[in-house]
């Protein structure tokens, strides 16, 4: 989760959020090297008439300065394009979780398992122990296993929502009627928060997302437990 000072992305947790921060670093790399650039040719036109009079009527700079835009274009363009193909295909998923938006709570349904559904909501600060996280944490966690390719189907009950925890790298709006759906696969155990990211009424910053990735034989006991239960 995010830490007090931190001035990057969170750690990923997902190969998707690994690769949506390497073209984040890539993409701010380019606009370095352009603001670089650009504000160095600005500073010299104060100082350089010479320089001033090539720059406003030659057209081998006017070749140039259209020239390296479109290639710059490129180079930020297919990496996108890339990482937008891999966000949206779903390969041969092992384990499917529907998430259901409320106002103002989520309900989640293991759609592998029978009668495994639960609703989540927010723990109230006054119920919370020293280990809780203030408005972040919930009485009822979504518990997945890692190293697993994980299918998420999000829709929503009564108004707009949107299923977001940034350390997966997933952010899919839950909207009434519809049935959107992404994938991840989480890479190490631990907690990873996230918030309802639509503004869904009064209560819409009162709706918390907590995924528990635990090892397989964990999740295995745990599905186990609640089957028999």
């Amino acid at each position: 989760m995010a830490t007090w000072a931190n001035l990057g992305l969170q750690d990923s947790a997902s190969p998707l959020m690994e690769q949506l921060t390497y073209f984040h670093d890539h993409a701010l790399l380019i606009l370095i090297i352009i603001t670089v650039l650009v504000s160095y040719v600005m500073a010299t036109l104060f100082y350089n008439s010479n320089l001033d009079r090539f720059l406003l009527d030659g057209q081998t700079i006017e070749t140039v300065w259209t020239i390296l835009p479109a290639i710059t274009l490129l180079f930020i363009a297919l990496p996108s394009l890339r990482l937008l193909y891999l966000l949206d295909e779903v390969a041969y998923p092992t384990l499917t979780l529907k998430t259901i938006g409320h106002q103002w709570y989520w309900s989640y349904e293991y759609s592998d398992f029978l009668n495994i559904e639960f609703d989540s909501y927010m723990t109230p600060y006054n119920e919370m122990g020293l280990e809780g996280f203030r408005l972040l944490d919930v009485d009822n966690r979504a518990v997945l296993p890692m190293n697993t390719e994980i299918r998420i189907l999000v829709t929503a009950a009564d108004v707009l929502h949107s299923w977001t925890v940034p350390a997966l790298g997933v952010k899919v709006d839950a909207t009434p009627g519809r049935l959107n759906q992404t994938h991840f696969t989480l890479l190490r155990p631990g907690l990873f928060f996230g918030q309802c990211s639509e503004i869904c009424g009064a209560n819409h910053s009162f709706m918390p997302i907590v995924i528990e990735s635990v090892p397989t034989n964990i999740f295995i006991n745990w599905v186990s437990s609640l089957s028999e239960a």
